[in-house]
């Protein structure tokens, strides 16, 4: 399964930026939101290193949660 990961950019250098999420950062490309570039303090949700669509603040919380979820879920199953 693939999943895009919600992250905030808190660097921006050209079509390269940092951005973290949940105490991880990671170097980000931003090539793909030329057209609509992000700014520092955005949400972005990152696939394979790729920010492909700029969401808000609620979106990537919202999306946290539900991964919290999930991992929840599938923690519980392996103990099991």
């Amino acid at each position: 399964m693939c999943l895009a990961i919600p992250m905030q950019i808190t660097v921006i250098d050209g079509f390269v930026a940092q951005a973290s999420a949940k105490g991880v950062a990671r170097e980000v490309n931003l090539f793909l939101l030329q057209d609509e570039m992000p700014a520092v303090g955005d949400y972005v949700m990152v696939h394979v290193g790729y920010a492909i669509q700029i969401m808000s603040e609620a979106e990537a919380q919202s999306s946290w949660e539900l991964y919290d979820e999930m991992l929840a879920i599938e923690s519980d199953t392996h103990r099991a």
